[in-house]
């Protein structure tokens, strides 16, 4: 293998410590040094967002149905998510990021990668970037994170993760100490290595990353087909040509609700979609771009899951347009069956709507505009005063059905 062209290029990817846990111990100082699951309660249907890491070391991770975390950890406190305070929490820690490159990707609500190379004169090397950032973030967050310092996303992703929590590591960037270092660590490190490819691995004895240096093309070929072969070799290597990806938000916004128990009121289900509407508009606002279209998903009893969708007449953000057309679809169900989770998400996410034109109704551009400050007069009054300081009336047309 030849060296790579990004040798020089200097690439940190920074994330945060077990984010959603950490706030709610920051500002909950009695959940400090407990196991703490940040998700559904136990008792409930539902996974775990994220575990503090004294609930780790029970074996509870993301993802984790909540009722077998509880069965992991039964002294384990349980704390519904607050998505709000976790999106405001993250957009202190990317305007820090901003301080030291334009260069940001976001990966997530909690982790980013970070080309510096261009801001080496004016703040150090990368490991002293880093060691900024992380100082940056505990002084204004009271948080910790954890930082990979290399010369490639691949690199750097893997050196977050030697040091957690709260760590620091470069990793070497020289070819042959990049190899060195890539060794010996197992084949799961290698992104697109995951349980179906391991045990494609195990039963070919390719079992660490050296052995997919050493081993020849023709037999990695026949495990995980040709496209692939090249792709884990060259990541074996330290390979990986990507840049920075300026633009990678999400092209949707969506909130599902599992109940507790299956679900055959209309009027909770009503009840529910509307608080779940409302959360997405607010998120909608604060991503600044509008929806061409909603979807409406429900699951039954039996697993079955369905989705409704529909195009907005306008692109929009206003509340009252997402509220309606989530009325319109959910009305157009039949309950023939209880519900074991419904869902709402705005589609087709644009920054501009083009030209206006008056709807069937009337409805003038100047009133569109109101109810859209009046939607973000809401948005302010809550997070001065809480979530629950202002409701909105809720306007349903008759029910029908059960």
């Amino acid at each position: 293998m030849t060296d790579s062209p990004s040798r020089n290029r200097v690439f940190l990817h920074v994330d945060m410590d077990a984010f959603y846990a950490a706030i709610e111990q920051r500002d909950h100082p009695e959940y400090r040094g407990k196991p703490l699951v940040v998700g559904a309660p136990p008792t409930e249907r539902g996974v775990v967002a994220t575990a503090s890491y004294e609930a780790r070391v029970f074996g509870v991770h993301s993802a984790m149905p909540s009722r077998e975390a509880g069965q992991r950890c039964p002294r384990a406190i349980f704390v519904p998510p607050n998505m709000h305070l976790y999106e405001m929490v993250s957009a202190q820690v990317f305007e820090i990021f901003g301080r030291y490159t334009p260069f940001v990707e976001g990966l997530s609500i909690d982790e980013a990668f970070l080309d510096v190379t261009g801001s080496l004169r004016l703040y150090g090397p990368g490991e002293e970037i880093g060691r900024r950032i992380k100082a940056d973030i505990l002084a204004e967050t009271a948080l910790t994170c954890s930082v990979g310092v290399a010369p490639n996303k691949f690199l750097a992703k893997l050196g977050s993760e030697f040091r957690k929590p709260d760590g620091l590591f470069v990793v070497p960037f020289e070819k042959k100490a990049i190899v060195a270092f890539l060794r010996p660590l197992p084949v799961t490190r290698l992104w697109g290595v995951g349980k179906v490819t391991r045990q494609a691995f195990d039963r070919a004895a390719l079992h660490t990353i050296g052995d997919i240096q050493d081993a020849p093309a023709a037999l990695l070929q026949s495990v995980v087909g040709p496209h692939n072969a090249a792709h884990l070799r060259a990541l074996a290597f330290g390979e990986d040509p990507r840049e920075i990806e300026l633009d990678v938000r999400e092209k949707t916004l969506s909130r599902e609700h599992t109940f507790l128990r299956d679900e055959k009121s209309r009027a909770t289900l009503d009840d529910t979609l509307f608080e779940l509407v409302e959360d997405v508009a607010r998120r909608l606002r604060a991503d600044g771009r509008l929806a061409t279209g909603a979807r409406l998903k429900v699951r039954w009893k039996d697993f079955e899951t369905f989705t409704r969708q529909r195009p907005f007449p306008r692109p929009t953000r206003v509340e009252e347009d997402l509220q309606s057309l989530a009325q319109e679809l959910f009305r157009a169900v039949a309950l023939e069956q209880p519900v074991r989770l419904i869902g709402f998400g705005v589609t087709g996410l644009v920054e501009h709507e083009g030209a206006r034109q008056l709807d069937l109704f009337g409805a003038t551009v100047e009133t569109h505009s109101k109810k859209e400050k009046l939607d973000q007069t809401v948005d302010q009054i809550r997070q001065q005063h809480g979530p629950a300081a202002i409701r909105r009336a809720r306007s349903l047309p008759p029910r029908k059905g059960p």
